[in-house]
């Protein structure tokens, strides 16, 4: 891990972050606050946009960008926008992997654990 690359990820989690939080608000005040179509289109989009830009610039890829854009790209805009981009790409490539069982258990892991681990937070952090 190079220092470059370092800042090659925070300048695009910065940019990834300011973009999730501007869409959410644009979205919210669209629709309104009663479902978060802001979150949904954000991960819809950010899963998108790792896909493609990860198979664009990827090993068997059309364009051959040097790997601090990759890491721009792919770790700090995305990852600012939106982890679920990851998720989905992590899920996707072993799935393509032949690893079946391991993409389910982690998709249902990840889920349920997470949602598991939300819950305790909210339960630690409110007020008794």
């Amino acid at each position: 891990m190079s220092l470059a690359g370092v800042l090659w990820v925070a300048a695009g989690g910065a940019l990834g972050s300011v973009a999730r939080f501007w869409l959410a608000f644009v979205v919210a005040a669209l629709t309104g606050p009663a479902f978060p179509w802001g979150t949904l289109l954000i991960n819809i989009g950010g899963s998108f946009v790792i896909g493609w830009f990860g198979a664009l610039t990827g090993p068997r890829g059309a364009l051959d960008v040097p790997p601090d854009i990759r890491l721009f790209v792919l770790v700090g805009i995305c990852g600012g926008f939106t982890t679920f981009s990851s998720f989905s790409l992590q899920t996707m490539e072993l799935l393509e992997s032949g690893e079946v069982v391991r993409a389910g258990a982690y998709v249902v892991g990840s889920v349920t654990l997470c949602l598991l681990a939300t819950w305790a937070g909210l339960a630690l952090g409110r007020p008794a």
